[in-house]
């Protein structure tokens, strides 16, 4: 997912020891938790805020209109402080993703991690015990702070410690966890919805969990190899890859591709960002730039975070519809892990264009059951069966997005950009993504109230239809 990553093959991976050892099942452990508490961060809230015992306590008047038989079923969660607490994770990772590369670079990967799980701790302590909205914000601001660190630590720190022969399943397991992020705050939230008065606490509570082992581990793990060589530390490098790789392997030929990698990245690194905007590299931004851009109009980001509150909305109770959350993340789980076995063999053009025009379909006729079942009179909801149909059509829809651009909006910009500008161009691409996260989770509510859905799902496929060609 994040650039700048310093993996040293030099065409002789081949020839590399190391084998599968405590630093490197640490390693995995902390770069999991990093992909889960961004998971279960990205899709906590959409449970929560559809909690009666959250919106008694933080929004009554939510919760006032969806008892209500007279409001429109459209608006009843608009409520821009309701969203901005879901939101506000994304413009906090936004702001400090964009920094984070060269923090990253300069501190180590190791030191930008535990900082992150410091965050990542600190902010969930503060939602879980938040005795009003402002420390709601602030906790999830933290939360996002550390998203913003992470995103571009873990993945790089995977891929600079894994061994050779399983660098890639490493490196792509990161968008798996954070799927299984989503799900596991999905199941977490219904059972918590059982408790009455404090559950939400407990489901937004729960993201310390991850924070404690990034934090922990970050004490038992060592700085990448590549980080300490760049930071002018050789001697602690070669130590670290010793340790990493198990003492009695021979590391002489990946050490020294090691410090050619590293020596060659620094060459590149100057002017990296003034060079991403030239006229040379400028065809590359674009395309790195139009993935983040066409993935986040799809929608999709909406379903995810937002799944329950539209399952509530077409007539589910709060139980059921977090049910149907639950359902459709296992679904994104199922697509995702299935991409994996499937992305190379097929080629990436084919996923997008193939996941394009399934989740355009599924838009379109999502728009078409809503529109022609829900809305026409105030108070009255949909009747079960196309209530369920909408559920399907949701998870079909998710299906082609887990399958195609759901991973492949991390891999084609990280392939498409060259060396000497990957890093800058990789941290440009993320720091889009999550800015247009933050704008389409903010607006998303008000949108569905002022405009129906029908309209905004039929904007979304449109733009779906556009991405894919």
């Amino acid at each position: 997912m994040a650039g700048g990553a310093f993996v040293a093959d030099g065409g002789r991976a081949q020839e590399y020891g190391g084998r599968m050892t405590f630093s490197v099942v640490v390693t995995s452990l902390m770069a999991a938790s990093c992909g889960l508490i961004f998971g279960y961060d990205s899709g906590v809230t959409g449970g929560v805020t559809q909690m009666e015992s959250f919106l008694s306590k933080f929004f009554p008047e939510v919760q006032s209109r969806m008892k209500s038989p007279k409001r429109d079923a459209y608006c009843k969660y608009d409520n821009q402080w309701l969203t901005a607490f879901t939101s506000s994770l994304f413009i906090a990772g936004t702001l400090s993703s964009l920094v984070a590369s060269r923090v990253t670079r300069r501190v180590g990967r190791q030191a930008i991690m535990l900082i992150g799980g410091v965050m990542f701790l600190a902010g969930s302590i503060i939602n879980a015990a938040a005795v009003n909205i402002a420390m709601l914000i602030i906790g999830r601001i933290l939360l996002g702070f550390g998203l913003g660190f992470t995103l571009q630590a873990a993945p790089v720190y995977l891929s600079e410690t894994a061994p050779a022969r399983w660098r890639g399943a490493f490196t792509s397991s990161y968008n798996t966890f954070v799927v299984i992020g989503i799900l596991s705050a999905t199941i977490t939230n219904y059972f918590t919805n059982r408790i009455p008065g404090w559950g939400w606490r407990l489901s937004l509570g729960l993201a310390a969990v991850p924070g404690v082992i990034i934090v922990v581990g970050a004490f038992f793990i060592p700085d990448t190899p590549s980080s300490l060589v760049l930071r002018g530390h050789p001697d602690r490098a070669r130590a670290a890859l010793q340790r990493i790789r198990g003492d009695g392997t021979n590391i002489d030929v990946e050490f020294k591709d090691i410090i050619r990698a590293v020596d060659e990245a620094r060459r590149n690194d100057v002017g990296s960002f003034r060079r991403l905007f030239s006229k040379q590299y400028r065809h590359y931004l674009a395309v790195g730039l139009a993935i983040p851009i066409f993935f986040e109009f799809t929608g999709m980001i909406v379903i995810a975070v937002f799944s329950p509150v539209l399952f509530r909305t077409v007539g589910f109770n709060s139980q059921k519809a977090i049910l149907g959350s639950v359902i459709n993340s296992t679904t994104n789980l199922v697509a995702t892990v299935l991409s994996t076995f499937v992305m190379d063999r097929t080629g990436r053009r084919f996923l997008l264009i193939v996941g394009g025009i399934g989740m355009m379909f599924c838009e379109v006729a999502i728009s078409w059951v809503m529109a022609g079942h829900l809305g026409k009179h105030q108070g009255v909801t949909m009747p079960h069966g196309y209530a369920t149909a909408v559920l399907v059509l949701i998870c079909l829809c998710t299906f082609s997005f887990g399958v195609s651009w759901a991973p492949l909006r991390w891999v084609v910009p990280s392939e498409i950009y060259p060396v000497e500008i990957r890093s800058a161009g990789q941290a440009m691409s993320i720091s889009v993504a999550l800015c247009l996260s933050f704008v389409e989770l903010q607006v998303f509510i008000a949108l569905l109230c002022a405009m129906k859905f029908v309209k905004d799902a039929n904007h979304e496929s449109q733009i779906t239809g556009v991405s894919t060609n």
